[in-house]
């Protein structure tokens, strides 16, 4: 039994579509609002965090420019005490005390400049760990500043410089960097240098890039208090060397060039050769859009190069945090197109069921007229609108209906009658056939099987055979056309046959007697392709006479067709010589008839069984041993019966074996 499906009112499937409908037209325009916003929103924060990095990298020029100032403006106190060797440890001193982004502070002399101070003199002080202020002499008998490389370069350099960064000669780890002077006497002799000590660490600290106070910096009121994950500083030399980093442990003792060697991916190496080479530049993706990965996560590096220095600064922004905002707006967008489709829904809803009421009203009474009560009185509909025109249209309906099932009902009484008359057709038509099978029982050496299956309920293909005075007549044919009036011309054509041959059994003379009652005043053009045999069952001889049908085949130890001359159908020209044919039939043959519904049978697809089908099918069923007329044509029914599949029949179907034992 058909599942019945469930009732889903016309108004709730408008308000669907109509809901669908601004769906689609909203999310394409959320989508090219979130696309142009997410592109504009990122763009404004990479400018953002571009005018943070410059502004980091001024903070720390500003400290280094500091030194460089206080420095430069120390000298001129220095040379002018240079008669006083004992005054330099206060100068160094104060100068720590009054800086507190100077680490240390010392001014180193040529070799025996005061003799009574001995062969190197280094008056020196530093802020140690504990922030208190105090003077050293890092002259020792290991540690002679004299002989060192820094030393010899600051003198023959002759000029204010940043140095290389280095560790502390007095701990060997607090990683510096210190900016020399050279100290000039009355006759512009270098006869000292001043060293201004910078911390790495402490430059580290006081950027917040150790703790993460980096993210609470603001200048002109930015702000990365937003930011969210790794955010972080970086500086490397020309070389690679960290000069800053969050873990304090890789400062001057890790190169950037190592780590970036032990990932997997090169984007990070090419970071690296970008900030060395002195480019500015902002770095994510690569043309292949594959990602920068630091620290195990997606990001943003904004690099410049430092003023003054050989070295290059880089924040890193995890890739949230560049793209939080968009994602923010995406999210907005999306709630605010719920909210809106949700209040577009129920506004909607009213005013859908409101418009389709009188729909509803006008829907209960077309099932009252569908249940065939063609006079059941019809909503009244006030608007002068589609569906006062649609009532008007089930009123006309009704009273059409009326009129159309008094005719219906004398139609079908019509029908009927003539489908029972066509029944009896049918029946008196397969009473005109041989029907008994086998035919002759009491006879051992001739059987006959035959099979008419026709496409409407009467056909035009006929079979018929008798035995007459030890000759067995038989013949098979196919009237052109179909229907009642193919079915009268067979039943004419096949009462000629057998009282035609009750008179002679020349099957050429029965065929011409046969054309020539037909070809007479054949006003209709209609004709019978037709096969008449004899079968002599004394001496095995078969004649026959072929018109115009399709050549019968002789199944034995082989199979092949029955040489047939052309000749024309029966009732196509009155006068036609018809010729006959003689051969020998060996015992054990099977004479294989058929009409073109079995060449001409048609699948799905239109393709046709055709003849060579016909001889396959045969061969098969010679090589099987099937020796019985009724046999074979059971299998070649089989055959095209699967070949036909579920195809409508479009012609009758007509077998007729005979098999001389």
């Amino acid at each position: 039994m058909k599942k019945k499906k469930k009732f889903r009112p016309f108004s709730r499937r408008l308000t669907r579509r109509l809901v669908l409908t601004l769906f689609v037209v909203l999310s394409l325009l959320c989508t090219w609002i979130v696309m142009i916003g997410w592109a504009m929103v990122v763009i404004q924060t990479e400018m953002n965090y571009v005018n943070q990095l410059h502004l980091c990298r001024e903070k720390i020029r500003q400290v280094m420019s500091d030194i460089h100032v206080a420095t430069v403006n120390l000298v001129p106190e220095i040379e002018a005490n240079l008669d006083r060797p004992d005054a330099m440890s206060r100068i160094t001193e104060r100068m720590v005390r009054l800086n507190p982004n100077i680490r240390s502070c010392g001014i180193s002399f040529v070799e025996g400049y005061y003799p009574q101070k001995g062969r190197a003199y280094c008056p020196y002080t530093l802020r140690n760990d504990s922030s208190e202020v105090e003077v050293r002499n890092p002259v020792t008998k290991n540690n002679n500043y004299l002989e060192t490389e820094w030393f010899k370069q600051a003198i023959a350099a002759d000029s204010g410089y940043w140095s290389k960064p280095f560790a502390d000669g007095f701990d060997k780890k607090t990683p510096l960097v210190a900016y020399m002077v050279p100290i000039h006497d009355r006759e512009r002799r270098t006869v000292a240098i001043l060293g201004v000590d910078l911390s790495l660490e402490w430059l580290n600290d006081y950027m917040g890039n150790a703790d993460g106070s980096l993210l609470d910096y603001q200048d002109d009121g930015f702000s990365l208090s937003v930011v969210f994950g790794s955010t972080y500083l970086f500086i490397i030399d020309k070389d690679g060397t960290y000069i800053l980093y969050p873990d304090k442990e890789r400062i001057l003792k890790e190169n950037y060039f190592t780590r970036a060697k032990e990932t997997p991916d090169t984007l990070d190496d090419y970071l690296g050769h970008q900030m060395v080479a002195n480019r500015v530049g902002v770095f994510h993706k690569d043309d292949e859009e594959n990602e920068l990965i630091l620290n195990g996560e997606s990001s943003y590096a904004f690099y410049q190069p430092m003023s003054n220095t050989d070295w290059s600064i880089a924040l890193v922004i995890p890739w949230f945090g560049v793209n939080m905002w968009a994602i923010g707006l995406t999210i907005a967008l999306v709630f605010f197109m719920v909210v809106g489709l949700l209040v577009t829904f129920f506004v909607s809803s009213r005013m859908v069921r409101h418009a389709t009421k009188p729909l509803k009203q006008l829907a209960s009474s077309a099932g009252v007229v569908a249940q065939g009560r063609f006079d059941a009185p019809l909503p009244n509909i006030r608007h002068n609108d589609e569906i006062r025109l649609l009532r008007d249209s089930f009123e006309n309906m009704q009273h059409s209906l009326s009129d159309y099932v008094e005719q219906l009902q004398a139609t079908t009484a019509q029908k009927a009658s003539i489908e029972s008359e066509l029944k009896i057709a049918h029946d008196i038509q397969m009473s005109m056939l041989p029907k008994t099978f086998p035919p002759f029982p009491e006879r051992q050496d001739i059987d006959v099987f035959g099979k008419l299956t026709p496409a409407r309920a009467v056909g035009g293909d006929l079979f018929d055979f008798y035995i007459r005075e030890e000759k067995l007549l038989f013949c098979i044919g196919d009237v052109s056309g179909k229907g009642v009036p193919a079915s009268l011309l067979m039943a004419v054509t096949r009462s000629l046959f057998r009282n035609i041959s009750s008179y002679t059994s020349e099957p050429n003379q029965i065929v011409i007697a046969l054309n020539s009652v037909m070809a007479e005043d054949n006003e209709t053009s209609m004709f019978v392709t037709l096969f008449v045999g004899v079968l002599d069952l004394a001496s095995h001889e078969l004649r026959y006479c072929n018109a115009g049908h399709d050549a019968p085949l002789l199944i034995g130890h082989d199979v092949r067709p029955l040489p047939c001359d052309a000749n024309l159908p029966v009732g196509v020209m009155s006068g036609w010589e018809f010729t006959q044919q003689t051969t020998t039939i060996a015992p054990g043959t099977i004479i294989f008839l058929f009409t073109d519904g079995l060449n001409e049978a048609e699948n799905a697809d239109h393709d046709q069984f055709g003849d060579n089908r016909i001889l396959s099918v045969a061969h098969a069923i010679a090589a099987e041993g099937c020796c019985r007329p009724d046999e074979v044509i059971d299998r070649m029914g089989a055959y095209v019966h699967n070949f036909v599949a579920d195809a409508e029949q479009s012609d009758d179907l007509t077998m007729l074996a005979v098999q001389l034992k």
